[in-house]
């Protein structure tokens, strides 16, 4: 009977068992594997660039070699064995030279994309209509190489903040958000619908553990179709109770950012470098409130002002660009959203019942997240659904936690493809989305 052992020890990629071996021997014999992203044909040599999980390995075939480059393609995939040589050329600093040459598998067509172009410039269409292949050019894949790295510090950040992660259902019988931007479906003859928000799963756990945070899939049924909206996104939320203030939700948010921003910067700075941004550094985030931020708005917009409950994108993008030039800042936190357009689930300011403790945290002019604190009071989220001509007994089981008690609480939605967008200052967020869905998309 044959037995199945265990790993036990962290698994080495290729590159980095050759980047080991180089320390102790620039001259190691090693074994590569990998596609074939390019090949440049020499005189009396080859360049056999060699494309792996995240390198791209310069590889040298001499034409005295018994395997023949015109047996070679692009798109093959490899298993090589060879001697390494420092190299300051090359990107990793070293290239192999080719001893043995094994085809493991091979293309049954040619590549319909030019992907080891430096410019890749196919159209976006066809890069998402071809997404799976679109995705093997070393910059388009490094976007979600980034996007790793802001999920890896977002829960690393949390964890040592005392946040315990949750996973909520993504069918749900009512609508956190309201309104009609809903995917309904059929659930066994009953109406329910795909979840636009964990917020109220969010809240119910935090009368369980205090501090919760989700990375999970959300569904907006809004028929727009513009270079910053997409219908299926990746939330990064968390929701935190005893707070004394919304303010407190803020700073663990730009202390979540920094710590973010220090980890893409100390592991990810190979994927960065391909888009020449430099993050944001700060060790504070300028805040003004929506009366100050409309006020800025007026005084700058070039059109009438006609929305005085929310700001649209050009709005965003002035006053992105006045914090910019003011404080040198990237992000500005926007606070005290009128109350008549935020949810029912948000706080209004005691002081002053018009405005919410809620805010909006802009990057590079634009919003990429929404937050503030809850309202806790039994009564107080009764009335405040009578107000808005909303049936209670609709909302009894999200009722429940506060009837029985809950402790001051708040928290925030972070989209992930539009902060990364924002933060590489892609030109669409379907570039920051693997697969997107949009009203003109569901496949591939």
């Amino acid at each position: 009977m044959k037995q199945v052992d265990i790993i036990t020890e962290k698994t080495l990629t290729d590159v980095e068992k050759i980047q080991k071996a180089i320390a102790t021997n620039p001259e190691s014999e090693v074994e590569l594997k990998g596609f074939v992203h390019k090949i440049r044909t020499m005189s009396e040599f080859a360049f056999v660039i060699i494309r792996t999980d995240r390198e791209l390995v310069q590889c040298v075939l001499d034409k005295t070699n018994s395997f023949n480059i015109n047996d070679l393609q692009e798109g093959d995939t490899v298993k090589i064995v060879g001697t390494t040589r420092l190299d300051s050329r090359s990107p990793l600093g070293f290239e192999i030279t080719i001893k043995e040459l094994e085809v493991l598998t091979s293309p049954h067509e040619q590549m319909p994309l030019k992907i080891n172009k430096r410019n890749f410039d196919a159209t976006l269409n066809v890069k998402l209509d071809m997404r799976p292949i679109a995705l093997r050019n070393p910059k388009d894949r490094a976007v979600f190489k980034i996007q790793e790295g802001i999920v890896r510090g977002f829960r690393e950040f949390l964890y040592t903040q005392n946040f315990t992660e949750i996973r909520s259902p993504k069918i749900v019988s009512e609508g956190a958000e309201g309104g009609a931007n809903m995917f309904e479906l059929d659930y066994f003859g009953r109406p329910a619908y795909l979840a636009q928000s964990p917020q109220f799963y969010k809240q119910m756990m935090v009368g369980v553990f205090g501090r919760v945070f989700e990375i999970g899939g959300v569904y907006r049924a809004e028929k727009h179709d513009t270079s910053r909206h997409i219908n299926e996104f990746t939330g990064l939320d968390f929701e935190m109770g005893f707070i004394d203030s919304f303010e407190e939700i803020m700073q663990m948010e730009a202390s979540m950012l920094r710590y973010v921003f220090d980890l893409l910067n100390r592991d990810y700075k190979r994927e960065l470098d391909m888009f020449g941004v430099t993050l944001p550094e700060f060790t504070t985030i300028p805040t003004i409130t929506f009366k100050e931020g409309k006020e800025i708005t007026q005084k700058l917009s070039k059109k009438k002002i006609v929305d005085f409950g929310d700001f649209d994108a050009d709005e965003e993008k002035i006053i992105g660009d006045y914090i910019k030039e003011t404080t040198g800042s990237d992000l500005v936190f926007v606070t005290h959203y009128p109350s008549k357009k935020r949810p029912f689930y948000a706080m209004d300011d005691p002081t002053d019942p018009t405005v919410t403790l809620s805010f909006d945290l802009l990057l590079n002019g634009a919003e990429i997240t929404t937050g503030g604190q809850r309202i806790h009071d039994y009564d107080m989220q009764v009335q405040k659904m009578l107000s808005r001509k909303m049936d209670p007994e609709r909302f009894s089981d999200y009722l429940m936690i506060h009837k029985y008690g809950m402790p001051k609480h708040g928290g925030l939605g972070i989209g992930l493809e539009r902060l990364t967008y924002k933060l590489l200052k892609l030109s669409n967020i379907r570039e920051a989305t693997l697969f997107p869905r949009d009203i003109n998309r569901i496949a591939p």
